[in-house]
């Protein structure tokens, strides 16, 4: 008997520093190992054939044009791994994986109401709609009409090497200081941690990611006005090997983020045991969990707080880093795979196919 064919989109994975990248490699390299019952194929950028190893099935993605005149055909089930993707079929049964809503923040107008149509066509075009968060799936509910019984939330996994370290750059070693990484934009609101530094001389702030957004120069201007520029290093950029690093040596996580579908290295952090810190916006309490500490707001003096007292019932509590590495623990790419590939079954198993046309 021939195995159900699974296409997967896997386009994200042009940028394997974006967390859409790195959602895309560790699902991927989870399926690989699990999957028995399915034939799966994966769509990804021409640069990214093999990823997954030799066994995998690959389909290259080389522009949409491209795509839209040779659309793959005759899969059971066809998997699109984030809302906003081009590459959809033209029928069968569609999965669309739904990470956030933040548009609904960024834009206003003809704008906002254009990319929330877009989006409902796809969700009507789906045949299950995935959630990364309960947050997500609320914002889902509210803002788009849909079945909620076609409506699943399958968290993602977080894996770290904790043996894949590189060395520690020369101007952190034998300093303490504050960590935080993401695509540097101004949803990421790193700016309101300087105060921090401001009031703890003996700390410096460390923010990896890429640093050609302008709000990059924000953050530098406003450190130099308040007089803590040698206290910030933003490093751009950095190997898993290197982030890995920062993160075992670092004194605290810092995650003040205005928007987030998951967060992925809210998790990472606390797999290596560490303290974090985290707005309380959108889903970080339901990823961080009881074992996180949370700023309501972004007053410093009120952060300063939160940071201080924080600090010391981490340093108090001889229990405190095993229950955060616990928490961690849950957010695997195995129990995330496991999830997708019971839902592939369940959509493949099902009738007649649904016209997907967009």
């Amino acid at each position: 008997m021939n195995k159900p064919k699974i296409l997967i989109e896997m386009e994200k994975l042009r940028n394997l520093n974006s967390g859409l990248g790195q959602f895309c490699l560790g699902l991927g390299h989870a399926l690989c190992e699990q999957q028995k019952k399915f034939d799966l194929y994966f769509l990804v950028p021409k640069n990214r054939e093999g990823i997954f190893g030799i066994h995998a099935r690959y389909l290259k993605l080389k522009s949409h044009l491209s795509f839209l005149f040779n659309r793959p055909k005759n899969y059971e089930v066809w998997h699109c791994t984030h809302q906003e993707s081009k590459f959809l079929p033209r029928k069968g049964k569609l999965i669309l994986t739904i990470h956030d809503l933040n548009f609904l923040y960024k834009y206003k107008g003809l704008k906002k109401q254009w990319k929330l149509y877009a989006l409902q066509r796809k969700v009507n075009s789906a045949v299950a709609v995935t959630a990364i968060s309960k947050f997500t799936a609320e914002e889902i509910k509210r803002h788009l009409r849909i079945d909620e019984k076609k409506l699943y939330v399958i968290y993602n996994g977080v894996s770290v090497k904790t043996d894949d370290t590189a060395a520690l750059p020369d101007m952190l070693k034998n300093q303490a200081y504050l960590f935080t990484i993401g695509i540097i934009n101004p949803k990421k609101n790193f700016h309101v941690l300087l105060p921090l530094l401001s009031a703890r001389k003996d700390l410096k702030l460390v923010i990896a990611g890429n640093n050609n957004h302008h709000y990059v120069q924000e953050i530098k201007d406003l450190a130099s006005k308040m007089g803590v520029s040698s206290q910030v290093h933003m490093l751009g950029i950095v190997s898993d090997a290197l982030k890995f690093t920062l993160y075992q040596h670092c004194y605290a996580f810092v995650f003040p983020s205005l928007s987030e579908g998951f967060g992925l290295p809210v998790i990472e952090a606390m797999l290596f045991g560490k303290p974090v810190f985290l707005s309380n916006n959108t889903c970080l309490p339901e990823i961080g969990g009881s074992e996180a500490f949370y700023w309501k707001n972004f007053n410093a003096e009120d952060m300063l707080q939160v940071f201080e007292r924080g600090m010391k019932t981490y340093q108090n509590d001889q229990l405190k880093v095993a229950r955060i590495k616990a928490h961690a623990a849950q957010f695997t790419w195995e129990k995330s795979a496991a999830a997708y590939l019971s839902l592939y079954e369940r959509v493949a198993a099902e009738g007649s196919s649904k016209n997907c046309n967009q």
